[in-house]
């Protein structure tokens, strides 16, 4: 059998009598054999720091000292995005 391609415009309509099948189905009688067990999650990131993680923007005016904007700067494009992230770092090593 060869390789099934679909596009947006092309999918196969799902019928409601196929999806109370698969609602009917238990937990119990999936059969997961042929899928390995996860046991090494160290290449599992946090969800702010996936690709798809896309948190709401929200923009702010503040000031900051000259000689801090001119690090942020100093690598180019980017430094509010790295300012962000410097943020985010203290806020999730914050204790509350």
């Amino acid at each position: 059998m060869g390789t099934v391609k679909y596009t947006l415009e092309t999918l196969p309509q799902v019928s409601e009598e196929y999806l109370a099948r698969v609602d009917a189905i238990r937990d119990e009688d999936i059969d997961y054999s042929d899928i390995p067990e996860v046991t090494d999650f160290s290449r599992f990131r946090p969800w702010e720091e996936r690709r798809m993680f896309k948190p709401v923007k929200v923009a702010v005016t503040c000031k900051l000292d000259a000689d801090v904007v001119a690090w942020l700067k100093r690598d180019g494009k980017g430094y509010q995005t790295r300012l962000n992230g410097i943020l985010r770092q203290a806020m999730a090593q914050s204790p509350s």
